[in-house]
């Protein structure tokens, strides 16, 4: 081709064509016959938030060493972020799309979201730490706990300012803390908040999930495959060699690896590890939860200014209090974008208590002695009850809940049917725990202080199965934290 400005032929050679792409995903993808050939240093079984802190760690400290890392996903590719960073959302819209998205254990109310990114698509983003009163039983020393979790805050971007500027929250929060509540505290929440910062870098995620993780690893190579179902580990004379992994189409492949992390879910990494015949009888026992009683309020919108913005309050586990309070408004309205608040002269309040229950070898996760599902796989049966003790904790909840709601100004009503207060079925508050859980002892743990498995060497837990007691916080944030410890002490394996 030749260029023409008037009658002189240009003298500045035309640029190429730029190169043409086809079926190129938002992330890198790897195939499991291309991962079948590779043998890794380690291999990440689920990319969630044990996952993803334990890709992001390994990344940040030996990506580019020459290490292989690789890490395998169940689900396939539903979101590119967090489901609150999709302008259009809104909490109905929000509610439907994860109802929609999520999978049903037998005979247990508790979603499981199969997809790169898993529960952190959706998740309240509620980051508390676990007191120190539940920490002290752990085998994680406190000193090491606080390490971490400064850690898992900063890269979570945790903040307690979301509600600082809140006119809602600031004055509910007064009330509290004047009336019974002094600890009552703006909700942390994993927000960034810096949407632009003084370098001109644009962080286009504010709410965290998994993806961001995985947007900080890109800076070293990994391979990722997706729509890849583990099925088994497996082990040589008590060493983990790989996982057997299974396509959409039930083929089979064999990864190798010199060191095996699984997080995929408490009960996903349980039904692979008893799946895989493990001698360790803890594996699958031992499972807890948080106790959930729910309350709605009623705030008279003439008490409070024109703007209102959005309510999160917690009033955090003690020693004494075993359980917390996170309180959430006006109405539907806690997070929004673009939707207007309607014109209401009352806006309801939501009470969310999540109360300790106790660790018991009965409550536990195993496999149905005949049901298969489409991969071959045992399916889970989830067996659990509240005894005597966590009982009265939900007993103490509903109280707190009332007292909570009574120097708030904000009464407790009946609404719809629904009680002023109720428990929730165990498994609705999406907190599941413990049944790889981490101790000293053999006998009545999974793993070790690390999150290895007893009895065999390098294979590793990093999910909230490996939590050995329920506390009172939310569990993400725990849940980082000890999947980065956890990517350290692989990193020192390794050097």
């Amino acid at each position: 081709m030749r260029i023409y400005i008037g009658n002189s032929p240009m003298k500045i050679p035309m640029c190429p064509p730029p190169p043409v792409y086809r079926n190129e995903q938002w992330i890198p993808l790897t195939s499991l016959e291309d991962m079948q050939e590779t043998d890794y240093d380690v291999l990440i079984v689920g990319s969630g938030a044990g996952g993803g802190a334990v890709l992001w760690r390994l990344m940040n400290q030996i990506g580019g060493s020459g290490k292989r890392i690789g890490i395998v996903e169940r689900g396939g590719l539903l979101l590119p972020t967090h489901a609150q960073n999709i302008a259009t959302m809104n909490g109905e819209r929000f509610d439907k799309y994860f109802s929609s998205a999520a999978a049903i254990p037998p005979r247990y109310p508790s979603p499981q979201i199969y997809a790169l990114g898993g529960r952190t698509l959706f998740w309240a983003t509620v980051s508390p730490r676990m007191h120190a009163a539940d920490l002290a039983s752990w085998p994680v020393p406190l000193k090491e706990m606080d390490i971490y979790y400064g850690i898992a805050e900063k890269v979570m971007s945790v903040t307690q300012n979301f509600t600082k500027r809140a006119s809602l929250t600031q004055i509910l929060l007064n009330r509290l803390q004047k009336d019974g509540f002094p600890d009552a505290t703006d909700e942390p929440l994993a927000i960034n908040l810096e949407s632009i910062n003084q370098y001109g870098v644009v962080n286009s995620n504010p709410y965290f999930s998994s993806l961001v993780f995985f947007a900080q690893a890109l800076n070293s190579p990994f391979d990722l495959a997706v729509n890849a179902r583990a099925v088994e580990v497996l082990t040589e004379k008590d060493r983990v060699v790989g996982v057997k992994v299974m396509s959409p189409e039930k083929k089979s492949y064999f990864l190798k690896a010199k060191k095996v992390v699984l997080s995929a879910s408490t009960f996903g990494t349980t039904q692979i590890l008893l799946n895989s015949g493990l001698r360790n009888s803890a594996i699958g026992h031992y499972m807890t939860i948080h106790s959930r009683v729910f309350g709605k309020g009623i705030a008279n919108r003439n008490e409070f200014p024109e703007a209102l913005g959005p309510l999160h309050i917690l009033i955090p586990g003690t020693e004494d209090r075993s359980y917390q309070i996170q309180i959430w408004g006006p109405g539907a309205y806690p997070t929004v974008q673009y939707q207007v608040e309607p014109l209401k002269r009352e806006w309801e309040i939501s009470f969310y208590a999540s109360g300790r229950v106790e660790s018991r070898f009965g409550n536990q996760v195993t496999l149905h002695p005949f049901k298969r599902d489409e991969y071959g796989v045992p399916e889970i049966q989830i067996d659990f009850s509240f005894n005597e003790q966590d009982e009265a904790v939900i007993r103490q909840m509903g109280e707190g809940v009332k007292r909570a709601a009574k120097a708030m100004g904000t009464p407790l009503v009946s609404k719809d049917g629904q009680p002023p207060i109720c428990l929730w079925r165990p498994g609705m508050e999406l907190h599941e725990m413990g049944t790889c859980r981490m101790g000293e002892d053999p006998s009545d743990s999974s793993t070790d202080r690390y999150g290895q498995v007893y009895g065999v060497q390098g294979l590793y837990v990093a999910d909230n199965s490996v939590i050995p007691t329920s506390g009172t916080a939310n569990p993400t944030l725990t849940t980082v934290a000890l999947a980065i410890r956890t990517a350290d002490h692989i990193i020192r394996q390794l050097k």
